[in-house]
């Protein structure tokens, strides 16, 4: 019988800390979801940003991806962002998609401009960039390489 009480206490002990671990680490990760004025941006290809991922300026959080999906008018993806209220972004703010390691993972990084007027709740923003697709740009790259080895044999002859 007191075997039984042992084993309950140490059990108890270890999902007490397993939950105070789930706990600090939702804390530290920074991963909740950040409430504020709705921004959206309207790109040619998104290259696997996805809800939930994170909006940068200088790599600093300041909101997240809130939904993305297809216009139906322009065909192009739009992405809507939930937008930090203490932060300010210009009119002229700028919005590409990038690359957090070469092993994936998207965040999209915003680049205030200079404009005087401030982007309202709802508003849009006007210049973006699609992200760099790296199939693509190994494919130009090595058909350049077989398009010179060409032109090199025949300026040969």
């Amino acid at each position: 019988m007191k075997r039984n009480i042992i084993e309950t206490v140490i059990g108890a002990v270890v999902l007490f800390v397993a939950a105070f671990f789930l706990v600090f680490s939702y804390q530290t990760a920074n991963v909740g979801a950040v409430s504020g004025y709705t921004v959206i941006a309207d790109f040619p290809g998104i290259g696997g940003l996805k809800v939930g991922d994170d909006v940068q300026i200088s790599g600093v959080k300041i909101g997240s991806v809130s939904d993305v999906r297809l216009n139906n008018e322009t065909y192009l993806a739009q992405v809507t962002m939930s937008i930090d209220p203490s932060v300010k972004l210009p009119k002229d703010t700028a919005a590409l998609i990038s690359s957090e390691s070469l092993m994936g993972g998207r965040y999209l990084a915003l680049e205030p401009g200079a404009d005087e007027d401030m982007i309202a709740n709802g508003g849009r923003i006007e210049y973006t960039q699609a992200p760099q697709n790296l199939e693509q740009l190994l494919g130009k790259f090595i058909f350049s390489m077989s398009n010179d080895k060409k032109n090199d044999s025949n300026s040969a002859e």
